[in-house]
């Protein structure tokens, strides 16, 4: 990843500027078009709020689904499992980290290629960006939400093991997911295509455990 540095903070004059341009939209605008322009007027109006108390305990909060805490809570969930003879908690450890490696590398892929300034870009420096092969770095890795990519293959994973517990889970998980877009993290599409990885990350994770299983019953 390359280090790309911000542009220097704009005056509040040039990103209403900027947000203007980015949300206008035109009749002889492509469906997709308008799609991404509503998609940032949300994330403009949702990412007033960033700096609001409430939103940062919860943004905080949500960083339970970052990379470095999510796969260190999975490890010592696996480690403890084993550990303790709990073969319940070593499977949900052992599943959410097995579905964090695949969102894990399949968001970096994505974003890898995909170049998507994130809100607070828009908001603080009036930079607004989209395409491909760009800037692989942060305030370019929008898309997709990788926050919610690990905390809803998080949530699946645990279900399995857990599935009396799966409301709750899921409650988190969308919580997480919410939070991205008013704290300017990420666009709701961004969190949307989260989500959806996230699930069929998960989904394969939990093919290959069943098919484990019937390589070994065999």
């Amino acid at each position: 990843m390359t280090d790309t540095p911000k542009p220097p903070k704009a005056a509040p004059h040039e990103v209403a500027e900027a947000v203007d341009e980015v949300c206008e939209t035109r009749d002889d605008d492509s469906l997709a078009e308008k799609i991404e322009s509503a998609d940032v007027a949300v994330s403009v109006a949702a990412g007033q709020y960033r700096d609001h108390p409430v939103i940062r305990a919860l943004g905080f909060l949500s960083e339970i689904a970052d990379q470095p805490p999510a796969f260190t809570l999975a490890t010592l969930a696996a480690a403890g499992g084993i550990l303790a003879g709990r073969p319940k908690l070593a499977e949900a450890g052992l599943r959410t980290l097995a579905a964090l490696s695949a969102a894990t590398a399949s968001k970096a892929a994505i974003k890898a290629v995909v170049v998507r300034t994130r809100p607070f870009m828009l908001l603080e420096h009036g930079e607004y960006e989209t395409g491909v092969m760009g800037p692989n770095d942060g305030p370019w890795n929008s898309f997709p939400s990788g926050h919610t990519a690990n905390a809803v293959a998080a949530a699946r994973a645990i279900a399995r093991v857990y599935p009396e517990a799966a409301p709750q889970l899921a409650a988190g998980a969308v919580a997480i997911a919410a939070v991205q877009v008013p704290r300017a993290a990420h666009h709701t599409l961004d969190v949307a295509a989260g989500a959806a990885l996230g699930w069929a990350c998960e989904a394969a994770v939990d093919r290959g455990f069943a098919l484990w299983r019937e390589g070994r019953d065999d």
